[in-house]
């Protein structure tokens, strides 16, 4: 494994996922980080899962671009995919990139969405990600 790789996988693990989680691909496209979404695999010892995946996934990975509909509606979805408390990592294109989000619009939608923000990271030449948690909250039901 290279240097990079090395640092890769600690990246995963830095940003929250865990060894066998079942983690929820959203928004993947051809300008996606392939070495990220490879080091997430090796650390969870999984392939991602698609969008067409239909259980309750342990996390997720949402690439989202400017010109991918409303923010805020995606990630209200995404939170209808995973339980309390699970971990909604947001990769949007870094600043100066086709797509970019702006973070005030990230953090208004996150908001919105009602899931906390906790930070953001560069992931690579063309991502940021920006990670989310959603609420732990006894009404929830579980699925």
């Amino acid at each position: 494994m290279s240097a990079t790789a090395d640092h890769a996988e600690s990246l995963a693990a830095r940003l929250g996922f865990q060894s066998e989680q079942v983690v929820q691909e959203i928004g993947y496209d051809d300008d996606v980080d392939q070495e990220f979404r490879e080091s997430i695999q090796d650390h969870i010892g999984n392939d991602l899962v698609d969008e067409e995946y239909d259980d309750v996934a342990d996390a997720v990975l949402l690439w989202f671009r400017e010109e991918d509909g409303d923010l805020t509606d995606t990630l209200v979805d995404a939170t209808e995919l995973v339980e309390d408390g699970a971990l909604i990592l947001l990769l949007t294109p870094k600043t100066g990139r086709p797509g970019y989000v702006e973070a005030s619009d990230i953090s208004e939608a996150a908001e919105t969405a009602g899931l906390s923000q906790t930070r953001s990271i560069s992931v690579g030449k063309e991502w940021a990600a920006t990670k989310l948690v959603t609420p732990k909250t006894a009404a929830k039901s579980k699925r």
